[in-house]
């Protein structure tokens, strides 16, 4: 016995080896939220903890062993016999640093990373691992939708196939038995319903076992469909389905081949006639099991009682959650009985032998029913002398128990009590062969089910003795092989003729493709045994899968595709490409793969590209990869046009601090970067309520009124978005003045954005205090580079009334103050404590970065004249930069704009995935990002002019 100890208290395990006749203790250094014991070794555990930790014990609990950290809640498993070598095999998934799920195997008491395996290649969906039986199960979503793979024995991962437009949104995997998968699946076109589906043997092909069953949601948010599968008689099912708004019960004997309405009892509990006539009227059942291991179930059947089924429900049109009453099957399905008007939680003891009943209710109660032939009588018996609030009923564990303990309490105060209550006294001997008559499985009366004729032996009803352990069915008899033992194969569809025909997307042709001239495959009928299905003979060879030779044919259907289905890939980085043949001898095919960068590569046949073509761009750009296939029948071609990206980082919007009215104004996103592909901008700006989408980094727009603008750009590359914003002054004029620094603030100037943004700050305050000029009038912007420069904006700030507007002489007055000031050497600020920066001016002007006046001065054409030799000498510096080490222009990025990316023949030059380096002038506003990674460029090219 194992009692773990409140976690709130202390974290320990209470161990008993004596039958809880005595417990040793044992403190914990983590505390257990969840445990698994393995199905073989009584001794061996996992434990998983409230941290997400799995713990693993060999010794029952009194020694643990970290195994993985990061696991996902519920998803780790222990080996399953006969498809893992390794008992100790733990399968798990588990979480990655960066927040990705992939699936991971280890030996319990030796999960290094050297001794974990990862068996399927990738990430997966979180919270997708499933380990059953023989077949483990995971998701990966590409494209949006999600693809499910399955391994069969644990070999390669294969993608599971269902009907091409199902288009699924969820699974749940129902049941692994018998090497076949059944599986619910709700569609697109699908809410609150499921479609069943039923697939082949290794778990790959599936077709539709049953459309529209209903599913609800569980306590804790979890996804319950009404499907519930027989115990002890295989390919048995209960379904509720969803048909024209109401919720109809219906019953399967041959894994969802036929389905039928289950038949009302002819008479009810006090014997009146029912007349209830399908398909108008049938029984219908609640199939929902309780997840709680000490309460029953609204249903209930046992391995070891295969032809009882106790439920609860209701007879009518549709299923009802009132008027609810318990009904018994003791021919597996075929014919019902009334044996209670109120629900019931129902036991079974000695493999069906006795049931017994406890009435669901929140009053206290002392007194249970056994019934001894299967639920056609029952008796009351006593249990407790006083009134027991019945909280849950346990049987005891083994085949031939007739102990059962029920627990609850007394009253509301009061502790919890145990009533154990053993039925042995009631019997007087072991039941013997005379005791027990045949009884052969059937639906309607059609003896062969899944294939064989099965007779059981069942105890005579009025014989009161203990069966003991369970035999199984007396024989088993197979049948002659009909059409009802096949179901329609993977593509085809069962039409109102009963014949299986080729769905509508579905291509015959199509299963071979995958092999080559001289060898074989198997050619579908349309018709696949079902799985277990035990018959022979009669149209077993006319139904079966035929081999026939492959046939030669001309390629047909090329597809080339990236591994993950996107069109995208990044710089740098493996991107995996799959070339899909669908039809084609794949064996003497000759595929030449032209990867659009003036790489190309060529193999013999398909069969030698299963695992894909692992290639690596080392340019961004739109490359034309082209896969051509030919053999002597024909040959066929594809294009795909992938984009090559690197990751964006950073955005920067550049534009001018202050702008005239009227005026264009440029604003130009600056990317770091500089080259990451194909990009989509989106522009706000002043009041405009939809944006302006442009391909180009640039756009010109004008303000019609003073006041201050925000302009926002979002740059959009693949997945990822990213904007920046800025605000802009309008006036109708303005004045202006660089600023200059003593020495020492350069020493202290990290050139960062957010240190220029805190010093303009500082700058602006010390202007204030030190010339008396309000705030509003005066804007200050640190430029980037070194030596430390910044723009002096004078601006005609009004009040919001609209009045008291500066004029120009205004500001001539403040600029004239504010230079006084300067040249005086008044203006200064303590950067750090001893620290002090004097503040100089450089020179005025109207507007640096517009021209305000009517008429061309002649400084100003001076200055023009200057522009334009400093722009020839750039120009000059770019067409000769390759000449000159060491200097990189940065106007080489709108160059590379232009450059083709397409179809490109020759081997263009090697770019990293990281912007160039350039020169620019003093003042230049571009990238505040790339600004901080100018290096390397001569200081006397960068002095003021």
């Amino acid at each position: 016995i194992m009692l773990l100890t409140d976690p709130e208290i202390e974290s320990s395990l209470l161990i008993s080896s004596d039958e809880g006749a005595t417990y040793q203790k044992y403190r914990l250094n983590f505390y257990i939220q969840s445990l698994l014991f393995h199905p073989k070794q009584e001794d061996w555990i996992l434990a998983y903890s409230q941290d997400q930790k799995l713990y693993s014990s060999a010794e029952f609990g009194r020694r643990w062993q970290l195994i993985q950290e990061a696991v996902v809640p519920n998803r780790f498993y222990w080996s399953v016999m006969g498809s893992n070598k390794e008992p100790d095999l733990v399968h798990l998934e588990a979480r990655t640093v960066d927040g990705h799920s992939q699936y991971l195997t280890c030996q319990m008491q030796n999960c290094t990373e050297a001794n974990r395996n990862k068996p399927f290649p990738g990430y997966i969906d979180p919270d997708s691992l499933i380990v059953q039986d023989d077949y483990v199960f995971v998701q990966l979503t590409s494209g949006g939708r999600p693809h499910y793979y399955v391994s069969y024995r644990r070999n390669a991962f294969a993608q599971m196939k269902l009907p091409k437009y199902a288009l699924p949104k969820d699974m749940h995997v129902i049941s692994t038995d018998e090497n076949q998968v059944f599986a619910a699946v709700q569609e697109w076109n699908q809410n609150d319903t499921y479609n069943l589906y039923i697939s082949d043997t290794r778990g790959v092909y599936f077709t539709l076992a049953l459309e529209n069953v209903q599913s609800s949601r569980g306590p804790e948010g979890n996804v319950m469909i009404d499907l519930y599968e027989v115990a002890g008689i295989k390919g048995m099912f209960l379904a509720n389905k969803k048909i024209d708004n109401q919720v109809k019960t219906f019953i399967t004997y041959n894994k969802g081949r036929d389905w039928r309405l289950l038949q009302a009892p002819d008479s009810d509990l006090r014997g009146d006639p029912v007349h209830c006539l399908p398909p108008y009227c049938s029984l219908h059942l609640h199939l929902k099991v309780s997840e709680n291991p000490y309460t029953s179930g609204i249903i209930a059947s046992r391995d070891t009682a295969p032809s009882i089924i106790v439920a609860s429900g209701n007879i009518g049109s549709e299923l009802s959650d009132s008027d609810i009453s318990m009904f018994v099957s003791s021919d597996a399905g075929n014919t019902w009985r009334q044996i209670f008007e109120e629900e019931h939680s129902v036991l079974y003891l000695d493999q069906g032998g006795v049931l017994v009943a406890m009435k669901h209710t929140s009053l206290p109660i002392r007194h249970l029913w056994l019934s001894f032939d299967e639920g056609r009588s029952w008796s009351k018996y006593s249990f407790t002398s006083i009134p027991l609030f019945v909280d849950g009923v346990l049987g005891e564990p083994g085949e031939e128990t007739l102990i059962m303990t029920v627990f609850g309490h007394f009253s509301h105060r009061s502790e919890w009590q145990l009533v154990k209550v053993d039925y042995k006294s009631i019997f007087d001997r072991r039941c013997a062969e005379e005791d027990y008559r045949p009884w052969q499985l059937h639906s309607q009366g059609e003896a062969c089910i899944m294939g064989a004729k099965r007779i059981y032996k069942k105890r005579k009803s009025e014989r009161k003795c203990m069966q003991g352990k369970y035999a199984g069915a007396m024989e088993s008899e197979p049948c002659v092989c009909t059409e009802a033992d096949f179901d329609c194969d993977y593509g085809y569809e069962r039409h109102s003729n009963g014949q299986c025909l080729p769905a509508f997307w579905f291509n015959p042709s199509s299963l071979s493709k995958d092999c080559s001239l001289g060898q074989s495959y198997l050619n579908s009928t349309g018709y696949r045994k079902v799985v277990s299905n035990n018959c022979t003979d009669g149209v077993r060879e006319q139904y079966t899968a035929k081999p026939q030779k492959c046939p030669g044919k001309a390629p047909r259907g090329l597809r080339i595709v990236t591994a993950d289905g996107r069109l995208t890939a990044e710089q740098g980085h493996n991107v995996t490409l799959m070339v899909q043949l669908e039809e084609g001898d794949v064996q003497r095919t000759l595929i030449q793969v032209d990867f659009g960068d003036g790489i190309a590569v060529s193999y013999v046949n398909l069969s030698s590209m299963e695992d894909g073509i692992k290639h690596v761009y080392h340019n961004v750009g739109i490359f034309r990869v082209t896969v051509q296939v030919d053999n002597s029948l024909g040959s066929d071609s594809a294009v795909l046009y992938l984009h090559v990206t690197c990751p964006l980082e950073h955005v920067h919007l550049s534009l001018p601090f202050v702008t005239t009215k009227n005026k264009e104004v440029n604003a130009t996103a600056v990317l770091w970067p500089s080259q990451v592909g194909t990009l989509t901008y989106v522009w706000w700006y002043g009041n405009n309520t939809e944006p302006l989408i442009t391909l180009e980094g640039s756009i010109a727009f004008k303000f019609t009124s003073e006041g201050m603008n925000t302009i926002t750009v979002q740059v959009s590359a693949g997945n990822a978005i990213l904007q920046d914003t800025k605000t802009i002054a309008v006036y109708e004029e303005f004045r202006s003045l660089r600023l200059s620094f003593s020495p020492n603030l350069d020493d202290y100037n990290p050139d960062i954005p957010e240190w220029r943004r805190d010093v303009s700050r500082v700058i602006k305050k010390a202007l204030v205090e030190a010339t008396g000029v309000p705030g509003q009038h005066v804007l200050v912007a640190v430029l980037p580079g070194l030596p430390t420069a910044a723009e002096l904006f004078v601006l005609p700030h009004q009040d919001p009334m609209g009045e008291n507007k500066r004029s120009a002489e205004d500001l001539e007055q403040i600029s004239e103050l504010l230079i006084h000031k300067l040249n005086q050497n008044s203006v200064h600020f303590e950067l750090k404590p001893g620290v002090q920066v004097l503040v100089h001016a450089a020179h005025l002007t109207a507007a640096p970065l517009v021209d305000l006046t009517p008429t061309h001065s002649g400084s100003a054409m001076l200055m023009l004249l200057s522009v334009v030799f400093v722009g020839l000498a750039v120009f000059v510096i770019y067409k000769f930069k390759r000449k000159i080490p060491g200097i990189n222009v940065y106007a080489q990025m709108q160059n590379e704009k232009e450059r083709e990316m397409v179809s490109r023949v020759s081997h263009p030059e090697s770019r990293p995935c990281v912007p160039q380096t350039g020169l620019r002038r003093p003042g230049q506003l571009i990238d505040e990002k790339v600004e901080s990674q100018l290096i390397g460029t001569a200081p006397s090219a960068l002095q003021r002019v």
